[in-house]
């Protein structure tokens, strides 16, 4: 994995440690897309590799949408 997509990982953690969520069950999925790793954790956020060291952190629902742009 690479590092940039193990911080945005470690960071969107952190962040749910101070939120008054419940996080209990959470976990992380992990596909590639064109060699490229994008992991979604359960309450649909999205984290993508865009270049060799910048990961982008966003939602599974705006992620689609951009995707639907390109078509």
């Amino acid at each position: 994995m690479p590092e940039p997509v193990r911080a945005a990982i470690r960071t969107v953690e952190a962040e749910l440690e101070d939120a008054d969520v419940a996080t209990t069950g959470w976990s992380w999925t992990l596909t590639f897309l064109e060699g490229k790793p994008i992991v979604d954790l359960d309450d649909g956020t999205r984290i993508r590799l865009v270049d060799d060291d910048v990961a982008l952190v966003t939602s599974v629902e705006l992620d689609d949408s951009d995707d639907d742009e390109d078509d």
